[in-house]
């Protein structure tokens, strides 16, 4: 059923492709079609997912076996969630994608492909495997940027390839030091080859810090997060949703999955630093937010300081932080979805972005408003919705992990920035939600029942997981706590 969701849209891909120029106009039905395929099918996954248990849906087929290469995917609590989220944000993207008349074939070709990189990111046990999954995200995201983007889209596109290709360069260094020392390149093999017995202590340290520049500009994480605003304001609205979504995910999935569990002793020494930049992160990506008058880009800042709390609970080493990291990862997905989601929407009618031009959207769009509150206070972390979970968990995860440093002070600033989180949101509110309609504003028609559909889902499951945390992190915690264990946290 893995290769099922992983290699369905591939066909997507080919049909695209092949439509007549007549007949262009087909995509969308074909994207739209198998999208909701793939929704079926990953929570078929879950309904048969055995919670509490290791790595299920396993599959272990020879591929080169003269250089020990295997086939090998399969799903656990780390990566479950993240292959329904990518699924679901996909067939949202292709809905809320539904009048794009510009290249349309290529257009959702590219979704589809997408969507094969992004899911088999999170399914795949060997590194070659996970290596070819993570290079074909970029191909399709430069393309969604530079031929649907903004004004600036050349420049964006350029610059996200560029930091992220760079950042992928030094993960693929690790991977073949990895497979020089132990002749293996199955992830889950070498998570349980306890490699501190036979690794130089140095060796762990340089190929972790390699693991980790690619991990962090993906994530990404202060000091490398300058491609981010640029990547999101210019990309095309399910552009900018997929990247938020689910590709910054990629980062902190990647360090959970590979870095930590596979090289633990020099985790242990990088964690201090990680814990430093995830709280720099977290209180500049706040304080800049506010400096935006482009909403884009302050939602763009904002992820820089939610993703801020996801590396705050990795750098607590404690299964309480790791759980955090995913339950950060899952929420910001929902909300920060719904938030471009809303913007593109708006941006599609006035076609501008900048916030002194809007004011007093309550008044004539008040489906809109609402929405636009509700997603607002979920990513904002309000207690009953899904923000509130991993921001809480990551700040008990750390100052728990962070004893062991005497850093616990750390949590005072990385709490400062769950305030500012909430100013620079009640502050974008109420210049745009209330008060007298703008000019632009006042010939606005609201939401239509297509697009209310696009963001009810994720509305409805920011709630759901607010209120009944303990479905997530059923799913969760046995992966936290067994990586916890594995790395005698």
């Amino acid at each position: 059923m893995l290769t099922l969701i992983m290699f369905l849209p591939l066909i997507g891909v080919l049909a695209c492709a092949l439509l007549p120029k007549a007949a262009q106009g087909a995509a969308k039905w074909i994207a739209l079609f198998l999208s909701a395929i793939n929704v079926v099918l990953s929570f078929m996954l879950l309904m048969s997912y055995r919670f509490g248990g290791g790595i299920q849906f396993e599959t272990m087929i020879k591929w080169i076996p003269q250089i020990n290469m295997h086939y090998h995917v399969g799903v656990d609590g780390f990566s479950l969630p993240m292959v329904i989220l990518a699924t679901v944000l996909m067939f949202l993207a292709v809905l809320a994608s539904w009048k794009i008349d510009v290249k349309p074939k290529l257009y959702y070709a590219m979704l589809m492909l997408l969507s094969v990189g992004m899911v088999g990111v999170f399914c795949a046990l060997d590194f070659v495997l996970f290596y070819v999954f993570w290079e074909i995200v970029l191909v399709p995201m430069y393309f969604l940027i530079s031929q649907w983007g903004g004004a600036r889209r050349n420049y964006a596109a350029i610059k996200f390839f560029l930091y992220t290709f760079f950042g992928s360069v030094f993960m693929l260094v690790g991977i073949i030091a990895l497979y020089l020392a132990t002749g293996s390149f199955d992830i889950i093999a070498l998570q349980n080859a306890e490699l501190p017995a036979f690794l130089p202590y140095g060796f762990q340290w340089w190929v972790f810090a390699a693991f980790l520049l690619g991990f962090a500009i993906k994530v990404p994480l202060w000091p490398l997060h300058t491609w981010l605003p640029d990547a999101h304001v210019e990309a095309p609205m399910a552009g900018s949703v997929l990247l938020a979504g689910i590709m910054l995910k990629m980062g902190t999935y990647g360090l959970l999955r590979i870095a930590i569990p596979i090289l633990p002793e020099a985790f242990e020494w990088w964690q201090p630093i990680i814990a430093v930049l995830a709280v720099i992160s977290i209180v500049y990506g706040g304080a800049v937010a506010f400096a935006q008058k482009d909403i884009k880009k302050l939602i763009a800042y904002s992820s820089v300081a939610h993703m801020g709390f996801a590396m705050l609970g990795i750098a607590a080493g404690t299964a309480i932080g790791f759980a955090a990291a995913m339950a950060v990862n899952v929420s910001h997905g929902l909300t920060t979805g719904m938030l471009f989601f809303l913007f593109g929407m708006l941006y599609d009618r006035t076609h501008t972005r900048k916030i002194k031009d809007y004011s007093g959207l309550a008044a004539k769009l008040p489906v809109y408003a609402g929405l636009f509150v509700f997603a607002s206070f979920a990513s904002m972390g309000l207690p009953l919705l899904s923000g509130f979970i991993g921001e809480f968990l990551s700040l008990v995860g750390a100052w728990e992990g962070f004893a062991k440093f005497d850093m616990q002070w750390l949590v005072i600033p990385a709490a400062i920035g769950i305030l500012l989180g909430g100013a620079y949101t009640l502050w974008l509110l109420q210049r745009t939600i209330f008060g007298e309609p703008s000019e632009i504003v006042e010939g606005l028609k609201d939401l239509s029942f297509r697009e209310i559909l696009v963001v009810a889902p994720l509305a409805i499951a920011s709630l759901a997981l607010g209120v009944y945390w303990a479905f997530l992190l059923d799913i969760v915690d046995p992966a936290a706590t067994a990586l916890a264990r594995l790395i005698g946290a």
